[in-house]
């Protein structure tokens, strides 16, 4: 088994070589992290993604309205682009341009900007404190919103679980300016990102979901969430293409 092209801790990379020299399909493998998105890459496999995952005939019929719409962008922390963390998202600083750029478009529609930030205490944690090793908590050195992201305090709330809507203030922030549009950016793409853009869905939301404005750990599960999601829940769209769809 050939490793290229990829970063992964030093525990991972003893498991795979004693699960190979058994001869085992080692499962663990589905943990690599990938660089997939870099500023040389990025534009290219996105169009490449949307030509092969989005449904026309959806998009056709789900037009883009900015006047109603907000813009949501997901757990930039970081926990997950700082490159010393062990949640690090290699292909996260990729994204933060574009992320940037439709921010700055929704404020100069005077159209709603949110940020979250991924924050858990023992209590409100639920499975997320079994299930990862580690809990982001509110003093945790890398929880605050990486600098690089152009987001005012007012912006970000704190949500605890991979569904943002889940007792959390924003169904009521949404409602306040009248929203029935949702475009998700941020991390993890398949984790955070896609379970929201499902829970918007099933809450009544037309979800617009940013191929280049989001991030994971690899290739494999990027890909996975976009064919899940275009085929029963949101649009996939770009920052580019985004700022120029035709309005309902």
């Amino acid at each position: 088994m050939k490793i290229t092209g990829l970063s992964y801790n030093r525990k991972l990379a003893k498991s795979l070589i004693k699960e190979r020299n058994r001869g085992v399909l080692c499962a663990t493998i589905f943990l690599m992290k990938e660089q997939y998105f870099t500023s040389e890459t990025i534009n290219d496999l996105s169009r490449q993604w949307l030509k092969a995952y989005s449904r026309p005939e959806k998009a056709g019929s789900q037009l883009f309205d900015i006047e109603r719409a907000a813009l949501l962008v997901l757990d930039m922390q970081g926990y997950f682009l700082n490159p010393d963390s062990h949640a690090y998202i290699p292909s996260a600083m990729a994204i933060l341009p574009g992320l940037n750029q439709v921010a700055a478009f929704f404020r100069s529609k005077k159209r709603p900007v949110i940020a979250t930030k991924h924050i858990n205490t023992v209590k409100d944690a639920g499975m997320m404190g079994s299930w990862w090793s580690e809990m982001i908590t509110d003093n945790h050195e890398l929880s605050d919103i990486h600098p690089e992201l152009e987001i005012t305090q007012d912006e970000v709330f704190s949500k605890s679980q991979y569904d943002a809507f889940y007792q959390s203030e924003l169904t009521a922030v949404l409602n306040t300016y009248g929203i029935d549009q949702l475009v998700i950016g941020g991390v993890m793409t398949h984790l955070c990102c896609e379970t929201t853009a499902r829970a918007a869905f099933v809450r009544g939301f037309e979800v617009f979901f940013l191929v280049d404005g989001t991030a994971t750990y690899n290739r494999d599960y990027h890909q996975a969430s976009l064919q899940n999601l275009a085929h029963g829940f949101a649009v996939l769209t770009t920052v580019e293409d985004l700022q120029r769809e035709p309005r309902a």
